[in-house]
């Protein structure tokens, strides 16, 4: 019974990203991280950045419209996204994505990694260092084991969310190796969710592949 209703609960973008947007307190950390991190409306920000595992486009607007492009695997999210946000959206693998090499000078990843095994994770992080050119910015922010004992709600969330590879630190470091380099990563409270941050660099062709 629990099973079918999160299964249809994530079948709804609407109701899912509702929930995700009360859980978070809407989202106003993640925001904040993306704002400082990137600088999307700087004059020297990067022009185009890749949302990777989009979903709705929550975080659509943080970026100029004309250089903001969502990708995720689920149709039916992308299509939620294209109505609801500018920008562009397609519906891909993150393992094969179909972009030209060095396409982008960012990407985000906003709680995608949890719900990917070791090795496409792993895929995935060579298919972003393949379209991102060297020396552009990767910002990661991912669900971390909740801190604090009491936050029952947070635990609760985390088993709704049905992110089954919730990873220490250490793992999500060593994830990201060989293709990326670590500049920071700090642990940030998001609503009733602790998220860890980093800010990566894409390595040269010459010593990232």
């Amino acid at each position: 019974m629990i099973q079918r209703w999160l299964d249809q609960l994530a079948a709804d973008p609407r109701m899912w990203g509702a929930l995700r947007w009360v859980a978070e307190a809407g989202f106003g950390a993640d925001r904040a991280v993306i704002t400082r991190e990137l600088r999307p409306h700087a004059p020297d920000g990067p022009a185009q950045v890749l949302d990777f595992g989009c979903g709705t486009g929550e975080f659509a607007a943080c970026f100029p419209p004309g250089g903001y492009v969502g990708c995720d695997i689920a149709p039916h999210y992308v299509r939620y996204a294209g109505q609801r946000h500018r920008g562009r959206y397609a519906v891909m693998d993150g393992a094969a994505l179909g972009f030209a090499a060095g396409r982008f000078d960012a990407a985000l990843v906003l709680g995608v990694f949890h719900h990917l095994s070791d090795a496409l994770v792993r895929a995935s992080i060579q298919e972003l260092a393949r379209v991102l050119r060297p020396g552009a910015t990767l910002l990661v922010l991912e669900d971390i084991p909740t801190r604090r004992w009491w936050n029952i709600a947070g635990h609760l969330m985390h088993w709704l969310d049905r992110g089954d590879h919730i990873r220490s630190d250490a793992d999500y470091r060593r994830l990201f190796a060989p293709h990326f380099v670590l500049e920071r990563s700090y642990a940030i409270q998001s609503g009733i969710c602790d998220l860890a941050v980093y800010v990566l660099q894409r390595t040269t062709a010459r010593d990232g592949g």
